[in-house]
C-alpha cells in the first residue's frame, strides 16, 4: 500500500511538473499583443516602368529593420507598432556591385569597427576570454534610392511623392557585432557598425523606375536567397509594413540632422530566413533568466552554431524576379 501511495506521488509530481512546463512554453511563445499587417501597397509590374541607363552616384545607406509582417509574427518577442522601427546607418565603403568577391573581416578589422560604438570593447572582450568571429549572413533586401534632393519642408508635405528608383541588395551582416549590441542604449549602432565592412551592402547593377511615383508604390516581386544553390530566402515584398514614403519619414527623425540628397540608398529590410533566426519563446526566456551580451555571444559562437554562418567560397545570390539579381562569393 505504502509502495502504491508513494508511486502515485511520483506520478502525480512528474504529471505536475510537465504540465507546468508546457504551460510556461506557452506562455513563452505567447503571440505578440498585437497583429501586424503589411501596409496597402499599390503593386507595381515591370512594365510600369523602366530601367534607366543614368549611373547614379551612391551616397548615404540607411537601413531598416524588423520591416516584414510574417516574420515579426513568426519570432518577435515584442513589437509595438505605433513606435520607430529599428534604423541605422551603414558605411558607403559596404557598397558594391553585382559579381563580386566579399571578404570576411579579420578580428582585428571587427575590433576596429565596434571600437568605434563601445571604446573600451576590445578590453571587456578580453577580460571575459572572449575573441569575435565574423558570423557572417545574409540578409535579401529590396532597395530604393533617391532621384533627387528631398527638402525636409517637401518630405512633411502631406502631398509628397518621393522621385525613387528600385533595385536588389543583399545588405550582409557580422552578426557577432551586433549581439554585443544587445541590452545597449544605442543598440542600432551596432547594426550599423555590424554591416559597414568593405562589401558588406552588394547591390544590382541597374535601377528601375515607375512611369508614375506614388508614396506606397513598390515593386511586388518574390526575394529570394540562394546559398550555393540552395533556397534559404523567399517572400514577396508586399509583405513589408512600411511604405518608401514611411521609412524615409522614420529615418528623418532618427537622423534629424541629416538631409536626404539625391543617391541616398535605403534599404527596406529583410523577410525570415536569415541565419541568426532565434524563436520567440528562446529570446523572452534569455531576457527572464538575464542573460547578458556576452553569453548569447559565446552560444551563437559556439562549433554547432557557428558552422551555419557563411564561408569562405559560399556563392550567395539575391533575387527579385524582374527587378534583376545580386551575386557574391565570400572570400577569407
Amino acid at each position: 500500500m505504502k509502495r502504491w501511495i508513494i508511486g502515485k506521488t511520483i506520478t502525480a509530481l512528474i504529471s505536475s511538473f510537465a504540465l507546468f512546463i508546457a504551460l510556461f512554453y506557452l506562455y513563452l511563445d505567447r503571440p505578440l499583443p498585437e497583429d501586424i499587417f503589411p501596409a496597402n501597397f499599390q503593386c507595381l509590374q515591370q512594365d510600369q516602368g523602366d530601367f534607366i541607363q543614368e549611373n547614379i552616384l551612391f551616397n548615404n545607406i540607411y537601413g531598416i529593420g524588423l520591416a516584414y509582417a510574417k516574420h515579426i509574427n513568426e519570432t518577435a518577442s515584442d513589437f509595438n507598432s505605433s513606435m520607430s522601427p529599428p534604423i541605422f546607418r551603414k558605411s558607403n565603403v559596404s557598397l558594391i556591385i553585382d559579381n563580386s568577391n566579399v571578404p570576411i573581416p579579420t578580428e582585428n578589422e571587427m575590433l576596429s569597427a565596434i571600437k568605434k560604438v563601445e571604446p573600451s570593447i576590445d578590453m571587456t572582450l578580453s577580460n571575459k576570454g572572449i575573441s569575435l568571429s565574423s558570423l557572417l549572413d545574409h540578409e535579401a533586401e529590396l532597395a530604393f534610392v533617391l532621384l533627387e534632393d528631398i527638402s525636409d519642408k517637401e518630405l512633411m508635405h502631406p502631398d509628397y511623392i518621393a522621385n525613387i528608383g528600385f533595385l536588389v541588395a543583399n545588405d550582409l551582416s557580422a552578426r557577432s557585432i551586433a549581439i554585443l549590441g544587445d541590452g545597449q542604449i544605442n543598440r542600432y549602432d551596432y547594426w550599423g557598425a555590424s554591416k559597414s565592412f568593405k562589401g558588406f551592402t552588394p547591390v544590382s547593377n541597374r535601377i528601375w523606375v515607375p512611369k508614375t511615383q506614388l508614396s506606397n508604390s513598390i515593386p511586388c516581386v518574390v526575394l529570394q536567397t540562394h546559398i550555393n544553390g540552395e533556397l534559404r530566402q523567399n517572400e514577396n515584398t508586399n509583405n513589408l509594413i512600411y511604405t518608401p514614403l514611411e521609412m524615409l519619414k522614420y529615418i528623418k527623425d532618427r537622423y534629424p540632422a541629416e538631409s536626404f540628397k539625391k543617391g541616398d540608398l535605403i534599404l527596406t529590410g529583410t523577410p525570415g530566413g536569415v541565419i541568426l533566426n532565434v524563436p520567440r519563446w528562446k529570446v523572452r526566456l534569455a531576457n527572464i533568466i538575464g542573460m547578458d551580451r556576452f553569453k548569447k555571444l559565446s552560444i551563437n559562437q559556439s562549433k554547432d552554431n557557428a558552422d551555419k554562418y557563411l564561408k569562405a567560397g559560399n556563392v550567395v545570390s539575391v533575387s527579385a524576379e524582374w527587378l534583376g539579381s545580386v551575386n557574391i562569393t565570400v572570400t577569407k
